[in-house]
């Protein structure tokens, strides 16, 4: 490990602060393997609280060099070395397989640079997947959203691609184990649920399941970056509407109320909103990662890296919370074994690791849903009131964006990069922006079929004349995430575009004009999005619409509308994205996306209580694309009135120029 740099050290004891420089060093590494966000270089507190200038300006440089030290991860394909290094610390170790998922400990969609195995191994970027490695084969298994994106950035030779849940890894593994072998994972990747399903697959072959002491991909990764570092702040009550105290005090009672003495907490947003703070661990998503353990009478105890925790916010958590290195976390567990307590865990989410943890210490384990999720994602007023505000500065930004779209595409000479650049440039102009809520997904062309497309200098294209550009992209801001996706023709759009796009809208307006009896769940109103593009023989292969954080994961359960069953009931203040899609492979793609709140609905007359979505998201959908022959009057008439509200609640906010392009944007069909 290298010393400090020398300016720093000098800068540090200049202003009489005592610095051991093995352990500043380690800091900043840890520093450097975080993400860095669009908020400037809140960070540095970690090292001085009151830096200045000169000393900012050192420490920035400092993490830049530590920052382009090459850890493997941005190689596509990777290197067919690496599967051969790891086959050979398996033989090693006496495995015939091992696992390597996306996840980490936390079973985020987002994941620090460290605990991105799967990428390093096979070059896939994709935010979900799973590698299963054999001695003489290997498999990637991945959703429908990445079909196209794994072929293009991974060996299929090396790794074979299969879709799930159409195909099943733990069924691949049982097909093409040796008998008698054994298949190794990580017990800290592995949920409980996931074990349980791998376990019994081995069994059926006679192959056994077997967890490691340590990851063998580790082993055979150098330059793997240490555990991020960014700071923990706190999260004011005047955007999350409720004081910590009040929350804790909520989740204790419902633990009581399930027979519970504890809840182990392993979702690092559960902890963020639980306790009023945001961090910035991974890229894009405010939380910071470590684990809780929350009682009946309310006090948590919470395991983080200390150097993370600046002094305010330890002064902003109080006494109720209990701050303890993440490694005690075991001996935690023991002792609430030696305890007699009754400990509740989530086994779709929680690792083996601590279930077979607590099992051994003797806790009896209440199994259920994580008893902050829910509460969570019902939004109270005042983050419901931040969020339509975070919407009315992000509509007026993207509207900003396509009226310079749609005046500046017509030269042909636009690319998908300088486009999402544009874009990025004025949200951060508001002032307000703390980071993009995911990589900006901005594809031209055939890439605009691509789902989780991202753009890069090797595969992105021009915005061509006839073609269609779909732009999916969002913010952070301190009071409400977003995410809008919007679909647009460079030129004049083909009439097989317009027809798509027509039956895409139907399915969009479908979902947003819908009433429905309390109780209802998402996977009961998926086919309201879908039923034009079916009629058609049409349809796509993600969900329609995903829970969205309040200032915190854009992806957020327990609720989604999806085909697939969800057994959660949408509730009132619940936020969730309405995004019906369709892709035709190398040709383009549509997708329209706003995100809507649950409230209730008013009806005269009703025989119970129904429930209906407030649109949140405001910005043009553009017209160019709509075949008007397609829509009945009601949906005439929500477009026109979606497009009323757009142009009185965004208009006053946007320059002159953007405001005239605004009125014929949102003119009346």
């Amino acid at each position: 490990m290298s010393s400090a740099p020398d300016d720093v050290l000098a800068l540090l004891r200049k202003r009489g602060r005592a610095t051991d420089p093995a352990a500043l060093d380690s800091l900043m590494r840890g520093v450097a393997a975080a993400p860095e966000g669009l908020s400037g270089p809140e960070w540095v507190e970690l090292v001085d609280p009151a830096a200045d200038v000169e000393l900012t300006k050192a420490l920035t440089a400092w993490r830049a060099e530590l920052s382009a030290a090459d850890d493997g991860l941005d190689a596509s394909p990777a290197p067919a070395a690496r599967l051969a290094d790891l086959r050979a610390e398996l033989k090693r170790r006496g495995l015939d397989g091992f696992i390597v998922p996306r996840a980490d400990e936390h079973q985020g969609e987002y994941v620090p640079r460290r605990s991105q195995r799967l990428g390093w191994l096979t070059g896939f970027s994709g935010s979900a997947g799973l590698a299963i490695v054999l001695a003489d084969q290997a498999a990637i298994f991945v959703d429908g959203r990445y079909t196209l994106a794994v072929r293009a950035q991974v060996d299929t030779e090396a790794f074979v691609p299969h879709q799930y849940p159409e195909e099943q890894p733990e069924q691949w593994a049982a097909d093409n184990l040796p008998k008698g072998g054994k298949l190794g994972f990580d017990p800290w990747l592995q949920t409980a649920d996931g074990y349980e399903r791998f376990v019994r697959a081995c069994q059926r072959v006679g192959a056994s399941f077997v967890p490691v002491d340590t990851n063998p991909v580790d082993a055979v990764w150098p330059g793997r970056p240490p555990a991020p570092l960014a700071p923990v702040l706190p999260h004011p009550v005047e955007f999350a509407g409720e004081s910590s105290e009040d929350k804790r005090a909520r989740i204790a009672a419902a633990l009581s109320a399930k027979g519970a003495d504890v809840a182990l907490i392993t979702a690092p947003d559960s902890i963020a909103w639980l306790l009023n703070v945001r961090g910035g661990d991974v890229p894009r998503t405010p939380f910071a990662l470590g684990f809780a353990l929350i009682h009946a009478d309310g006090h948590v105890d919470l395991y983080m890296d200390r150097r993370k925790m600046p002094d305010r916010t330890l002064a902003w958590l109080g006494n109720a919370v209990t701050l303890a290195p993440p490694d005690e976390l075991g001996a935690a567990l023991d002792m609430l074994g030696k305890a007699g307590k009754r400990v509740l865990v989530e086994t779709s989410t929680v690792p083996y690791w601590a279930t077979t943890r607590l099992q051994a210490a003797g806790v009896t384990l209440v199994r259920d849903a994580d008893p902050i999720a829910l509460p969570k994602a019902c939004k109270n007023a005042v983050e419901l009131e931040g969020v339509r505000a975070a919407h009315r500065r992000d509509g007026a930004a993207v509207s900003q964006f396509l009226g310079w779209l749609g005046a500046t595409s017509k030269s042909g000479k636009l690319r998908e990069i300088e486009v999402s650049d544009r874009l990025q440039a004025l949200r951060e102009q508001t002032g307000k922006l703390r980071d993009l809520s995911f990589d900006t997904i901005s594809g031209a062309g055939a890439n605009g079929a691509i789902v989780h497309y991202r753009a890069s200098v090797q595969t992105e294209r021009t915005l061509e004349s006839g073609s269609l550009y779909l732009v999916d992209s969002g913010g952070q801001y301190r009071d409400g995430t977003t995410d809008i996706t919007r679909t647009v023709a460079v030129g004049t759009p083909s009439p097989e575009m317009r027809d798509r796009f027509t039956r895409v809208l139907k399915g969009h307006i479908a979902l947003a004009m819908a009433r429905f009896p309390e109780g209802t769940t998402g996977s009961q109103l998926d086919a309201l999005a879908r039923y034009a593009l079916w009629q058609a023989g049409l349809d796509y292969d993600h969900g329609t619409g995903h829970g969205v954080g309040a200032y915190l994961s854009v992806h957020e359960g327990p609720h989604r509308i999806s085909k697939m069953p969800n057994n959660v009931a949408l509730q009132p203040g619940m936020i969730v994205s309405n995004e019906p899609g369709y892709y035709k492979t190398g040709a383009y793609g549509i997708r329209i996306e706003n995100l809507v709140a649950v409230k209730a609905a008013e009806i005269e007359g009703a025989d119970r209580r129904y429930l209906e979505f407030e649109t949140l998201t405001l910005a043009p959908i553009d017209l160019a694309c709509v075949e008007p022959a397609l829509l009945t009057a009601a949906e005439k008439n929500w477009l026109n009135d979606y497009h009323r509200r757009v142009r009185e609640t965004v208009g006053p906010n946007v320059d002159e120029k953007t405001r005239a392009w605004l009125a014929e944007a949102t003119r009346a069909i």
